[in-house]
């Protein structure tokens, strides 16, 4: 099975997260936190830093890796470290993604999440919550 190596930016202000739908793919529709793959020789922090750029026109500080998930598609095996970030300007500009909304511990489940990113909710809301 191939593998592919990602990265994620859980972007936060105060008690929201950022997530995007994607505009594309067998997985259109769908929701998760954005990122992509990693480039040869770029830690993942750079390649978080890049990903942004291009998918949002935003630039983030990155912040402490919160948790690597492993998750097996049909397709493929994926492995996502993510990271939490904060946006260095409000500004943000959606170039790859059909929507974006910012969600609560209230709304966090109101999306239908790609199973990767579904799977780190519990990780997310252990945060959120610690930051009360």
């Amino acid at each position: 099975m191939k593998s592919i190596e990602v990265v994620a930016a859980i972007i936060r202000d105060g008690d929201r997260v950022f997530a995007t739908q994607r505009g594309y793919g067998p997985w259109k529709d769908w929701w998760e936190f954005p990122g992509g793959k990693m480039e040869e020789r770029e830690t993942e922090q750079e390649a978080l830093v890049r990903e942004i750029k291009e998918e949002l026109s935003a630039d983030i500080h990155v912040g402490k890796l919160l948790d690597t998930v492993e998750w097996d598609y049909p397709e493929f095996h994926l492995t996502m470290h993510c990271f939490m970030c904060t946006l260095s300007h409000d500004a943000m500009h959606l170039n790859e993604h059909e929507a974006a909304k910012w969600l609560n511990m209230t709304t966090l489940h109101s999306v239908k999440w790609l199973p990767a990113d579904e799977a780190l909710l519990p990780v997310i809301e252990k945060e959120l919550n610690e930051e009360k």
